[in-house]
């Protein structure tokens, strides 16, 4: 017995450091696989920054907005050129641009009829190439009723949100869905798109759209010859936008004032501008083409820019968290381009914008000023007769029950 128990420990003596190097090893090789693999998910967690739109204008102006130096977007365009003849390209053209987190350029791709032409980095070269689709086309139609909010009322119609902003787009010279939407007001809106096989949708373009509400009436938008027109054949473009900030959770919470209580200073003073509460990080668009002629802090409206229009006119933007890439005094803006993000800069008890507008040196009251809609054109004499044919076909469409 006592042989059997001294043979018992001198096998544990011998292999018990056997099994515990196992073990260790086992553990080890585990804990490295784990990290290796968790390593290789890290990098394999690239994030893109995607910009798209139509080819309204030329495709280097776009590519600067992504934040591309000119040099840079000029060799892009180049190699493009390689594979697309760039003077067919159309206004109903779209582009996607793709950037990775370092805002390093990664690919352009031009979507046209039934073909994707692209360029990319590869390393440190541009490749370019063409990619055929098979593309079908259907239109389609959507009504519905304001419950809680513009956004959420035409998702529930089965509205994608990229959608419901090109939507707003159309109005953004005649509704303010920031202030003017009510419970209870109407939308309906005919669209055309092309779809892949595998059921993509590549391009949604509005055709014939209205929004009916009790703050603004009932206001038709038709798409003729890539701009939109109202039921008087007028071109619903005007001088200003009726809002610096889209309907993305945007309110407002102060507006124009000869003696407004400062929330902060607690005092009675003028409040000659508007403000939008809005999260921090929300695009600031300008309200209509010009020239940026100051961008910098000041004082209690922290960081500031304003923007120079025709006929006198300035626009001004405060309480900013930062300023848009390519925007600079001196700069060139068009209308609804986005040029700042909201902050709480200056003197500010919470993330908004602070916008105003004066005509030489007097401030107006931007949601009363009657020149917004100074801007109007109507459609040429000889194209009116082909516009009214096409307005009573969208017109039945839209009124349908």
């Amino acid at each position: 017995m006592k042989n059997k128990v001294k043979q018992f420990f001198i096998r544990l003596a011998i292999y018990l450091p056997i099994c515990l190097i196992l073990v260790f090893s086992m553990s080890f090789y585990i804990q490295k696989k784990t990290e290796q693999i968790h390593a290789h998910d890290q990098e394999q967690e690239v994030y893109f920054k995607k910009y798209t739109g139509n080819l309204k204008q030329h495709i280097l102006i776009p590519l600067q907005e992504a934040g591309i130096s000119k040099e840079e977007a000029n060799t892009i365009v180049k190699k493009l050129d390689s594979v697309l003849n760039m003077r067919r390209l159309a206004p109903r053209d779209k582009y996607l641009i793709t950037l990775d987190e370092q805002d390093n350029f990664k690919m352009l791709v031009i979507t046209k009829d039934f073909s994707r032409y692209y360029v990319a980095k590869q390393g440190e070269e541009l490749i370019a190439g063409i990619s055929d689709i098979s593309v079908k086309t259907r239109t389609r139609f959507a009504k519905g009723t304001i419950e809680s909010s513009l956004f959420t009322s035409m998702q529930k119609e089965g509205l994608k949100p990229s959608f419901i902003v090109d939507f707003t787009d159309v109005f953004s010279w005649t509704v303010d869905f920031n202030s003017d939407t009510r419970t209870g007001d109407k939308f309906a809106c005919y669209w055309q798109e092309d779809y892949t096989v595998d059921g993509q949708t590549l391009n949604e373009t509005v055709l014939a759209a209205y929004y009916d509400g009790k703050a603004v009436g009932k206001t038709y938008a038709f798409n003729f010859e890539d701009d939109f027109y109202d039921e008087n054949g007028k071109f619903s473009k005007k001088m200003f936008l009726k809002s610096p900030i889209s309907f993305r959770g945007a309110r407002i919470t102060s507006r124009f004032s000869h003696g407004r209580m400062h929330p902060i200073l607690r005092i009675r003073r003028p409040h000659l501008g508007i403000d939008y509460a809005a999260p921090v990080g929300t695009p600031v668009e300008s309200v209509a083409d010009g020239t940026v002629i100051f961008q910098g802090y000041k004082s209690g409206f922290g960081n500031y820019m304003e923007i120079a229009h025709p006929n006198n006119y300035v626009s001004c933007y405060g309480h900013l968290k930062s300023y848009a890439k390519n925007t600079h005094k001196g700069a060139r803006i068009r209308q609804g381009q986005t040029i700042a993000y909201v902050g709480s800069t200056g003197l500010s008890t919470g993330p908004h914008l602070d916008f105003r507008l004066r005509q030489g040196n007097k401030y107006l009251d931007f949601l009363n000023n009657k020149n917004r809609s100074s801007a109007v054109r109507e459609i040429d004499a000889t194209k009116r007769e082909e516009f009214n044919k096409i307005k009573e076909e969208y017109f039945k469409i839209l009124n349908k029950e």
